[in-house]
């Protein structure tokens, strides 16, 4: 109040000296002078007047509401500015010792990582490590299949989105495709996990979870048949026998009048999609026609 009262004495031109020092000195002195300067070069109609304070005091206050209005938009643009900057930041270098790897349909890919452990990729997979905590941390993410040689050293983790194996030093081959998870022991002790199950496997051992049923069973090859250009079945639906085909030979097959879920034990090789498909059609007499190059149907009766 005792501001407002200065305000309109020296709108007036009431005030006192003493008055007129100490508005002088108020903080929104020059604000003020400056509204009044701009009002003498403000030329209204004929019949305009002199506001009056009251009206004088609206305007002001509706001035500083801009003003602080203008000064809070700025804020928030600057907010905003440092958003950004820092994602980009993060962005930038919490991922730069990521490294990625993947494979196309029907390529193959063998990676050093840093330990001088090394994976060999199966069609169709990708994996994701960090390099610069390798040393401390020796995990990475699996989608698809590989098959590992571990350096001996700290723990090796391999993570994938059905389970998690880990080992020390061995060799081994993981496949975690959609409703598909197996491990294959080929050297070492290797301890998978997935879900409620937990598994440690020898030399010989393997681990599998397909579509949601596990089992357990003893493999006789050293390595995987696939690294040498060879798919092989043990007691697998047939659809998942012909994603591989898929994956390998980059074809769409398509069935007709084909029991899907009949089991196979076989396999077929990487470099000929010919002999491929009799491998598997022949012994489940089935029947086979290649459309395209990348169109294939298979069909037969429902037994």
């Amino acid at each position: 109040m005792i501001k407002d009262e200065l305000l309109k004495k020296w709108l007036n031109d009431d005030l006192t000296d003493a008055e007129k020092e100490a508005f002088s000195k108020r903080e929104d002195f020059a604000f003020n002078q400056k509204i009044v300067e701009d009002s003498k070069h403000f030329k209204a109609s004929q019949f305009s007047k002199v506001d009056d304070f009251e009206t004088f005091k609206t305007e002001y206050k509706a001035r500083s509401s801009v003003k602080r209005l203008n000064w809070l938009k700025l804020a928030l643009r600057i907010a905003s500015i440092l958003v950004v900057g820092f994602a980009i930041y993060f962005t930038m270098f919490t991922n730069e010792g990521v490294v990625k790897e993947s494979t196309q349909l029907a390529e193959k890919t063998t990676i050093k990582l840093p330990d001088l452990s090394s994976l060999t990729m199966n069609a169709d997979s990708e994996i994701t490590f960090d390099k610069k905590s390798w040393n401390d941390n020796r995990q990475l993410n699996l989608k698809g299949e590989a098959y590992f040689k571990v350096a001996k050293g700290k723990t090796f983790d391999v993570m994938t989105e059905n389970g998690v194996v880990t080992v020390v030093g061995t060799e081994f081959n993981v496949k975690a495709r959609s409703n598909y998870f197996e491990v294959k022991c080929y050297e070492g002790i290797v301890r998978v996990t997935s879900d409620t199950i937990t598994r440690q496997l020898l030399a010989g051992d393997m681990f599998r979870i397909l579509n949601d049923k596990f089992s357990q069973d003893k493999i006789e090859a050293n390595q995987p048949e696939w690294v040498e250009n060879r798919s092989s079945f043990k007691a697998v639906p047939l659809r998942e026998v012909i994603f591989e085909l898929e994956r390998q030979f980059n074809v769409k097959v398509t069935f007709e009048k084909t029991n899907t879920l009949r089991l196979f034990s076989g396999g077929f090789p990487h470099n000929d999609l010919e002999k491929a498909l009799s491998a598997i059609t022949q012994p489940m007499n089935l029947t086979y026609e290649i459309s395209s190059s990348n169109q294939v149907l298979i069909y037969g009766n429902t037994d």
